[in-house]
């Protein structure tokens, strides 16, 4: 085990720790700064694990989708949801052009209704659920650019288990975070809920593209073949 490798697991390890041990911080009553810090931490650390492990554009696309991720956490609570959305907006974008790169050559009939039921779907979910309906457009749009970024996750190379599944999870996740102004309740188990699905959802896209970009590299010229599942 190189040393580089040695230091991504342990980054990885740290990442893990910092993204489940957050919950934590919730009943603390730390200071503003000091919370974002730490929720924050966890998608940094998927970054930096993504850059110790990039090899090529596709590599460095994965640590921007993280970082921008990390952006979006600290913006939320800092300066709002819209400001924190534009920064996840951002990284829904890089990461649809990442999976555009790496297209699955053939899609089965079910897989590829599922990325063309999800578009609509979520869209529309999302905007029934605020109950301030003037921001319903909004929250629709930023939707639009979500779920795109899930169907070309589900459509990609990489592993659907991992990449495509821990996308669904992050739009189960922002769903959630809309409902939290509207039909759900503002408590502990939704709070979990949201912070739980995208963590996790940001923890199997990263090691799923990171893993899969290291088993099946570009080669200059040739196209790429698809991960298992």
């Amino acid at each position: 085990m190189t040393q580089s490798t040695n230091l991504a697991r342990w980054v990885l390890i740290a990442s893990i720790l910092a993204g489940v041990s957050y919950v934590a911080a919730w009943g603390l009553g730390l200071p503003q700064a000091a919370e974002l810090t730490w929720k924050g931490l966890g998608v940094s650390l998927l970054a930096v694990y993504a850059a110790l492990k990039a090899r090529d554009l596709d590599g460095w696309l994965v640590v921007a989708v993280m970082a921008f991720g990390a952006l979006g956490d600290v913006l939320l609570g800092a300066a709002g949801l819209t400001v924190g959305a534009i920064a996840f907006l951002a990284g829904h974008l890089i990461a649809i052009g990442l999976y555009l790169r790496n297209r699955r050559p053939s899609l089965s009939r079910s897989q590829l209704a599922l990325a063309i039921v999800l578009v609509p779907a979520t869209v529309t979910i999302a905007w029934l659920l605020p109950a301030d309906r003037a921001g319903a457009p909004g929250v629709a749009f930023y939707a639009l650019g979500l779920s795109l970024m899930a169907a070309t996750a589900w459509t990609s190379r990489f592993h659907r288990f991992r990449v495509g599944i821990g996308a669904v999870m992050f739009v189960v996740s922002d769903l959630l975070i809309f409902a939290r102004s509207g039909p759900l309740p503002d408590n502990f188990l939704t709070g979990l809920g949201v912070w739980g699905l995208y963590y996790f959802g940001q923890l199997l896209i990263c090691v799923g593209v990171v893993e899969g970009l290291a088993k099946s590299p570009a080669l200059p010229g040739e196209g790429r073949g698809p991960d298992p599942a």
